[in-house]
């Protein structure tokens, strides 16, 4: 199976962010030639492609201005794999806890689900037939005295060959697919992986990748079957998605998942700035510093062994993310830091941006709430006025306090609609107006409190 990435333009993929984040147009500009520079790399023919190494970035900006968000929307974006991960969470190897190398075989699992979903998706008109079989196994039991016969498949499985119509089953058969026995139960047979649930070993050097072949070899060993009772159109969805899944090629989805992490993967790297190790500290900062250690092979190009073959690292997509509020990326150590050639920095919110953040975005706050009120029959409506001052209030806040960016806004509107939200219920079909005045009534004492609002907001 051919790699293969959606042919997005650059600047198509900063309309598409454009929907979900409000400014910040230099680090989503940054990112869209990269994504596109995956594409162009595919392109190139003969050994200059080897040649092209992706060029990784670094965003530095407070928390809450949209680092996070821009890598959540670029994964829906790519068809490629997309790994999320906060580098917090990783320790030196010797350490209890999770190995940078599990960033690997994290990226190659999403890179085999992709693979398997597509092989599904084309295998699915096969994998109808034989669950609309198995159905009709259930409706008309075959007789004892003639056993069923099983066909082998890719996987060493095997599925039921479709036995001689009879003018009975045939009849049943035009009625199944009429829909017309979709509200009957039937009791069906699903399988389901066996095996141990742990994927980490502690305080064993490799728990982790020990445990998750330990899980494995379980998982194949024994596959536990249940019956459920499930309505005719029920069962028609479950069967073809398990029939499905046992026509696919393993082989085949392990060989393509290598190639496209190798060719097409990429990484975020969430919170590098939490394994800086700062001159004024020690103790946990030796670990940090071995993290980032760990680190540097997978960014320069390391080959990492995974369940489905080795990977190597080489042409995988770096992106790192850090407030950088209490260290510099300075404090990286120099050869991580030159592995990250292009540097962006995203600017702090202001109260103009809360006002867009707040009502432009597809998925908005301000939509968010008033589907949510929909649901009790209230309706909602936000003069722009009572806007701008829940902005305000979000940027004063962040001003006199800890400045958490966009998160505030959520802070402030709970504090808004608090009371609305209890009584919401009782209200019954209603339309409410949130007025300035509205807003000020419940924000203002709390935001000249300032002992109170450290507490509250």
């Amino acid at each position: 199976m051919k790699a293969a990435v959606k042919n997005l333009s650059p600047r198509e993929v900063v309309e598409e962010l454009d929907r979900y984040i409000i400014g910040q147009g230099k680090a989503k500009r940054a990112v869209a030639i990269a994504m596109r520079n995956r594409w162009r790399r595919q392109m190139v023919e003969g050994p200059m492609r080897e040649e092209i190494s992706p060029k990784n970035i670094i965003m530095v900006g407070p928390t809450g201005v949209g680092k996070t968000e821009i890598a959540r929307r670029l994964a829906k974006l790519t068809g490629a794999p997309f790994l999320k991960v906060e580098v917090s969470k990783f320790t030196e190897v010797g350490y209890v806890g999770r190995d940078v190398d599990s960033i690997v075989r994290d990226l190659a699992e999403t890179g085999a689900a992709l693979v398997r979903d597509e092989l599904e998706k084309e295998l699915r008109p096969q994998a109808e037939k034989a669950a609309e079989e198995r159905i009709l196994d259930v409706l008309l039991p075959p007789p004892t005295e003639a056993p069923r016969a099983y066909t082998d498949r890719a996987d060493g499985s095997s599925s039921p060959t479709p036995r001689p119509a009879s003018a009975t089953r045939e009849k049943l058969r035009e009625r199944l697919r009429e829909g017309k026995l979709d509200d009957r139960e039937i009791e069906i047979e699903m399988e389901e992986a066996g095996g141990p649930s742990m994927t980490m070993l502690p305080g064993m050097p490799m728990g982790e990748q020990v445990g998750q072949q330990l899980k494995d070899l379980f998982g194949q060993l024994g596959r536990r079957k249940h019956k459920r009772r499930v309505t005719v159109a029920e069962a028609r969805g479950l069967l073809a998605e398990q029939e499905a899944s046992k026509l696919v090629d393993q082989d085949k989805v392990a060989k393509a998942a290598v190639q496209r992490c190798e060719q097409l993967g990429v990484v975020f790297l969430d919170e590098i700035d939490k394994i800086c190790a700062r001159e004024t500290m020690r103790g946990a900062d030796i670990s940090r510093e071995g993290v980032q250690r760990d680190l540097l092979p997978l960014v320069e190009g390391a080959t990492v062994q995974t369940k489905y073959g080795p990977v190597k690292t080489d042409h995988i997509l770096f992106v790192a993310a850090g407030a950088f509020h209490m260290s510099k990326v300075s404090d990286l150590i120099p050869e991580l830091q030159g592995r990250f050639p292009i540097r962006v920095e995203l600017d702090s919110l202001t109260a103009k941006d809360f006002v867009r953040i707040l009502g432009e975005p597809d998925n908005s706050l301000l939509k968010q709430y008033t589907a949510l009120m929909n649901t009790e029959g209230v309706s909602l409506v936000f003069e722009e006025s009572a806007v701008e001052a829940m902005a305000n209030a979000a940027s004063r806040a962040n001003t006199s306090l800890e400045n958490i960016g966009a998160r505030r806004l959520h802070t402030v509107l709970e504090r808004v609609l608090e009371e609305l939200s209890f009584e919401a219920s009782e209200l019954g079909n209603k339309e409410i107006r949130i007025t300035e005045g509205y807003v000020h009534e419940r924000v203002d004492e709390l935001l000249e409190d300032q002992d109170l609002s450290r507490h509250i907001l």
